[in-house]
């Protein structure tokens, strides 16, 4: 299905030159290196997630520890203390994966952290994108840091050192 699109995508780019109109492309990942407060960001995602998956560890360390003590003293428990240790283990593990989830998933805490950091960025970005489109008369512009399958692109279509003069960051 992705290579269908990008394969339309194409179609559609070279038959609009066709008729004269342009098409360019720009990298992203060059434009928003050079940006400072996209580096502070993800230096700041980056020491979050670090936090997060060291209390994730420790709580799984504590289960480790319960469950090899529970090892330990297997033999000396009656059926009803076995199961109730098992029960206590088990709770403990599916929390654990809930709070990963919590903080990792697709809706989590670093994601919706991340969109608040970072989405003001990529939308300060994308204004410039859109202005430079408007002031050479591009109709389509892809970004070669996200798009693959692009197997050559000329040069002269890099709007990449136009957006960033856009953004002053030259």
């Amino acid at each position: 299905m992705k290579k269908i699109t990008i394969i339309a995508a194409f179609i559609i780019a070279f038959s609009i030159n066709a008729i004269a109109q342009t098409a360019g492309f720009v990298n992203t990942e060059t434009i928003l290196s050079r940006i400072p407060e996209y580096a502070q960001a993800q230096q700041q995602l980056e020491r979050l997630k670090t936090q997060y998956e060291t209390q994730i560890q420790n709580e799984v360390k504590v289960i480790e520890n319960m469950y090899t003590q529970y090892q330990t003293e297997k033999l000396r428990l009656n059926d009803i203390q076995k199961q109730a240790r098992e029960n206590d283990i088990i709770l403990k593990e599916r929390a654990v994966k809930l709070r990963q989830q919590d903080i990792f998933g697709q809706d989590g805490v670093m994601a919706v952290k991340s969109k608040e950091l970072l989405n003001p960025i990529r939308d300060f970005v994308q204004k410039a994108i859109d202005e430079v489109a408007k002031e050479t008369g591009t109709i389509l512009i892809f970004d070669i840091a996200t798009t693959q399958g692009i197997i050559f692109s000329d040069p002269k279509g890099d709007l990449t050192p136009r957006v960033l003069n856009k953004l002053r960051l030259n």
